[in-house]
């Protein structure tokens, strides 16, 4: 994450003078949960702070509840604003990837953000968290912490690349370990979601050693359901992104909530620096930007805090 933030400060400082005026669209969903509230907050602020390194760049920053409405945001920037480069990330990957890839075949520049395509190769540039490192890591502690024969529960987030490369760094992680898993489902990144989910498996199964929700809005509704059963203290809850919650209940040495693991909701802001650097400097900007995942435990736990974070 440091290596990130150092990067990104570089652009900024190293791109300062605007040539000619050029329009940026960023697209990006709204703040349904925790961790796309954070991403709003994140690109708010950003487009907010290039405006004034920048002057001669303009801005369009929309937010999307749904894909339908994503890919009318996306048209109408095209259509009326003549967007030259876009941001976007998208509420989900297959249906946005055909909008997407006529904006590029268009001669727009495109940074795609978080969630992939279903095609490869459509951006000019990617700007991601580590999703299989996010999943791996996960995995790795449920190997090295639980027994042969634990039975776990897997929550999944909203059908994704981003999912995909999740679920398969977990399941690498632990294969060979004994570990069963009992149910693996979507709680696509939501808390009501993770709750009504985790209630039909703590009537399901009696015995459950440790749930893994992709994402921390799904660890709070699944403890949330844990609790109200009457069954706290039978398993321990990973989830992940670093929310603030969670993070404070590891420091506090909460055992419901061990360990977590990273996800940036800051890296909009790297997307949306590298792009304005890129069209107003013409660096060279095309490729994969990948923002490695790392472990949040008791020890490191003050290290990720931050009070006044709105995630």
């Amino acid at each position: 994450m440091i290596k990130t933030l150092i990067a990104t400060t570089a652009l900024v400082t190293g791109f300062s003078a605007a040539a000619g005026a050029e329009t940026i669209g960023v697209s990006i969903p709204a703040a349904t949960h925790g961790w796309a509230g954070a991403l709003n907050f994140h690109a708010e602020r950003t487009v907010e702070r290039l405006e004034k390194v920048y002057p001669d760049l303009d801005f369009v920053l929309t937010t999307t509840p749904d894909s339908a409405t994503q890919v009318s945001d996306l048209e109408d920037m095209i259509a009326t604003r003549g967007i030259d480069a876009l941001v976007v990330l998208p509420f989900e990957s297959e249906p946005l990837t055909g909008p997407i890839q006529r904006i590029a075949d268009s001669g727009t520049w495109v940074t795609v953000v978080d969630r992939g395509l279903a095609v490869e190769g459509i951006e000019d540039l990617y700007v991601a968290g580590d999703n299989n490192s996010f999943g791996r890591t996960a995995g790795e502690y449920f190997a090295e912490t639980l027994d042969e024969g634990a039975k776990v529960v897997v929550m999944r987030g909203i059908p994704s690349t981003v999912d995909n490369e999740r679920v398969a760094g977990f399941e690498a992680a632990i294969d060979g370990a004994g570990i069963e898993v009992l149910a693996m489902d979507h709680g696509n990144w939501n808390r009501d979601t993770a709750f009504t989910l985790m209630q039909d498996w703590l009537s399901r199964f009696g015995q459950i050693d440790a749930v893994w929700a992709a994402d921390d809005d799904m660890a709070v509704g699944a403890l949330a359901a844990i609790e109200q059963a009457g069954r706290t203290g039978e398993m321990f809850v990973v989830g992940g992104a670093g929310m603030k919650e969670m993070v404070d209940r590891i420091r506090s040495g909460d055992k419901s909530v061990p360990v977590n693991v990273t996800y940036p909701p800051a890296m909009i802001s790297t997307a949306i620096e590298m792009t304005a650097a890129g069209i107003v400097g013409n660096a060279p900007m095309s490729g994969d930007f990948i923002i490695a995942s790392e472990l949040i435990t008791p020890d490191n736990a003050d290290d990720f805090y931050f009070e006044d974070s709105p995630y």
